[in-house]
């Protein structure tokens, strides 16, 4: 069947409005925020509003044998939602309700458009919070996040999406349109098929509602600041936090490269006391919460910190964590940035980060650290001057030593970012055949005619 006989059949089954042709408007919904992953222009756009419009998109596309890229605000890193030639792109950005929160049972149900930032100050006018909270949250949507397994700064102690998804409706591969999970607290009837969609970056469906766990909200954070001389220093403190039995509610990273972007974009004045910058925080109250920041900052002290204070100035806290959520926005300024996502265990953290910096010695690119420390998710930001050929060949060559040295210390190649595109070869390396087979067991059940986001994860 032709281009125009899907188009056709779009039309016939969605409200005008849906459906977008325009060529500039593609292409500004046909990739993410991933550096040289490549994309092509979709087809057409279509923004539904309902999960049956959803539903008929896909029915439609399995009509004519179309590939189907979901997104939701494009602020992925790795390509899982860069469209194909030919292919139909559904955003999800119209679906943005917040439809439920109940305070009995500490749940949201949300349609997959809702902006993370947005369902965290809903809920809290509950008294309640939603956790996950990747530095993308002002514009990340809820459907995305679920996408990739989102982390964030806290999932140290709280842990990532999939931690907090009871339910989700979605559309299957086959055009079904189904409710996966519960909102009960406990529940093991059949497979966890809703842990399964979660990360699996619209390869297996198209989640069009989410049910959240949610908790209470939680008291001030303290926190503890640590400058240090060298990133083997401020890994080997993540090593101390760990061996002291704390569990931070954030262990951060930014070093030298990432504060002297942020200070020349904002002026915050960190750069010139400190090579590398952990930041930590502990929102334990009370008496229990005073011991824990002191043990805290006494590991920091162990660790080799330079200087090492806490703040209980919530407002003092926030400026320090905002120079960590700016490093990428201020290094894009200096050129296009690949950027890389592994995790390796705490204990491997000052070897990884040494290995990180003489594989950038060794290539002749800068590479900036970003780092959820506590929990060993890496994120070496490998900048590269713009139209420079030259000096990308070189960082995508240290984008692949880089994953090669995660795996080779027991690492994985994407903590919170997903596959996509950009991992596909990492993620061969790192699963063994047999495993390889599962997932493409999985896809072929799930999405037996193959038009779920296709090339993505698993080639």
């Amino acid at each position: 069947m032709t281009e125009s006989a899907l188009l056709a059949d779009l039309s016939a089954v969605l409200p005008a409005d849906r459906l977008t042709t325009d060529p500039d408007v593609l292409e500004s919904y046909a990739h993410d925020d991933a550096e040289w992953a490549e994309w092509s222009l979709p087809a057409c756009l279509v923004r539904p509003c309902t999960p049956e419009e959803v539903q008929a998109v896909v029915r439609a596309c399995l009509r004519h044998d179309t590939a189907v890229v979901a997104r939701g605000a494009g602020t992925g890193l790795s390509g899982g939602a860069n469209a194909l030639p030919g292919c139909v792109v559904i955003s999800l950005e119209r679906m943005n309700a917040v439809l439920e929160v109940d305070e009995l049972e500490r749940l949201a149900v949300v349609q997959p458009g809702v902006v993370n930032d947005d369902l965290r100050a809903r809920v809290a006018q509950n008294g309640l919070w939603y956790p996950p909270d990747p530095a993308s949250s002002p514009w990340s949507t809820i459907g995305g996040n679920v996408a990739t397994n989102a982390g964030g700064v806290c999932c140290v102690k709280y842990g990532v999406t999939r931690d907090y998804v009871l339910g989700m409706q979605v559309v299957t591969g086959t055009g079904e349109l189904v409710r996966l999970g519960r909102r009960t607290a406990k529940g093991v009837a059949g497979y966890d098929l809703t842990g399964l969609l979660v990360g699996s970056e619209g390869t297996l469906g198209i989640v069009t509602e989410i049910t959240v766990r949610l908790r209470p909200a939680r008291p001030p954070e303290q926190t503890i600041a640590g400058f240090f001389d060298s990133l083997a220093d401020a890994g080997e403190t993540v090593r101390e936090v760990a061996a002291a039995g704390l569990t931070p509610s954030a262990l951060e990273l930014i070093d030298r490269n990432c504060l002297r972007a942020v200070d020349d974009w904002k002026n915050m004045g960190l750069s010139a006391d400190a090579a590398v910058v952990l930041l930590g925080r502990v929102d334990t109250p009370g008496a229990a919460g005073e011991e824990e920041a002191a043990a805290l900052l006494a590991a920091f002290e162990r660790g080799g910190a330079t200087w090492a204070d806490r703040s209980t100035d919530e407002a003092e806290g926030e400026a320090l964590f905002a120079a960590r959520r700016l490093a990428y926005p201020a290094l894009e300024r200096l050129g296009p940035v690949l950027t890389e996502d592994v995790c390796v265990p705490k204990a491997a953290v000052a070897e990884m980060l040494g290995r990180i910096e003489a594989i950038g010695l060794a290539n002749d690119v800068l590479i900036a650290n970003i780092a959820h420390a506590g929990d060993g998710n890496l994120h070496p930001l490998l900048v590269v001057p713009a139209g420079d050929d030259e000096a990308r060949a070189r960082a995508e060559k240290a984008f692949t030593e880089i994953i090669d040295a995660a795996l080779a210390l027991g690492g994985t190649v994407t903590g919170e970012h997903g596959v996509g595109l950009l991992k596909r070869e990492g993620l061969v390396s790192e699963l063994a055949p047999a495993v390889l087979d599962m997932h493409r067991a999985i896809k072929a059940a799930l999405d037996p005619a193959g038009i779920l986001n296709p090339g993505k994860v698993i080639g």
